[in-house]
């Protein structure tokens, strides 16, 4: 058996897992977005961080990586690893996911994805939309155990720069949390 798992956010940088294989594509009908909040990474029960989860968007693609999982010992590894780092996450599909962008076949069927969805009576941690500046601010102020949550939002930007992907939501939050930076340095 193969495991096929899909990271959009921080596992595009640091899978922490052994795996066989790592394809560069996209999930589509679903969009990117800092809505997931962070008590047990990048924020704190009192102060929480946000990280990525997914939306629902017809129409929209989010990019990231798949990684091929084999052998029965190394699958069991990587899913109980992952069930702990993604605690904080409520919903596992499992999508089609692409590498070419003309293709209607999907390039692997089945991977599995952690998604925080917005129900709050199951997904305390959801903190749902807010403005860019809410966000930044927030990101800008948090720290968790592994670390603070600006260094998580700008490797993703750096890890989705290097993947050739451009994803306006995370780069204009990097440029507005710099911005604010940059006007508390000079303030």
């Amino acid at each position: 058996m193969v495991l096929w798992v899909f990271g959009y956010g921080s596992l595009i940088w640091k899978a922490g897992f052994r795996y066989d294989e790592r394809l560069i594509g996209f999930v589509q009908d679903y969009r990117r977005v800092f809505y997931q909040g962070s008590t047990d990474h990048r924020g704190t029960p009192d102060f929480p961080g946000r990280t990525v989860t997914l939306e629902r968007v017809p129409g929209d693609v989010c990019w990231g990586v798949a990684y091929r999982v084999s052998g029965e010992e190394d699958e069991k590894i990587a899913l109980s690893y992952l069930e702990v780092r993604e605690k904080q996450y409520d919903v596992k599909s499992y999508l089609d996911f692409f590498t070419d962008p003309s293709s209607t076949s999907p390039s692997v069927s089945g991977v599995l994805v952690y998604i925080a969805s917005p129900d709050k009576m199951i997904n305390v941690n959801y903190l749902g939309p807010a403005s860019l500046g809410e966000i930044a601010k927030q990101i800008i102020h948090a720290e968790g155990p592994s670390g603070p949550n600006r260094d998580y939002l700008f490797h993703l930007e750096d890890a989705l720069i290097e993947l050739g992907c451009e994803d306006s939501h995370v780069i204009e939050l990097a440029n507005t949390v710099r911005k604010i930076l940059s006007d508390l340095e000079t303030g």
